[in-house]
């Protein structure tokens, strides 16, 4: 199994891929420094491998690395960076 995990900045989302095919992914909405990361999606067929997980560690890592700051509207979202303690509470909104 080979999974690899894309930036698809036009249509504002993280993709995730299994053997070249879509199984998920985290959309965002970017504005005045910051991603609001809104919906995240693992397709059935895909679910209860971490793939989620794997994903929006990604996409917080890119977050980071592009110095922008993390609203998490997404419930998963927002409870992997709870989960993470202190790694990624440097990019929460006041």
């Amino acid at each position: 199994m080979t999974v690899e995990i894309t930036h698809d900045g036009a249509d504002h989302r993280f993709e995730i891929y299994v053997d070249s095919e879509l199984a998920g992914y985290s959309e965002y909405l970017e504005s005045d420094g910051s991603r609001t990361f809104h919906h995240t999606v693992t397709l059935p067929q895909f679910r209860g491998r971490g793939l989620a997980a794997a994903l929006t560690e990604y996409a917080l890592d890119d977050t980071s690395t592009q110095g922008l700051r993390v609203a998490p509207a997404c419930w998963f979202v927002r409870d992997f960076i709870a989960a993470a303690g202190d790694r990624y509470s440097h990019l929460m909104e006041p």
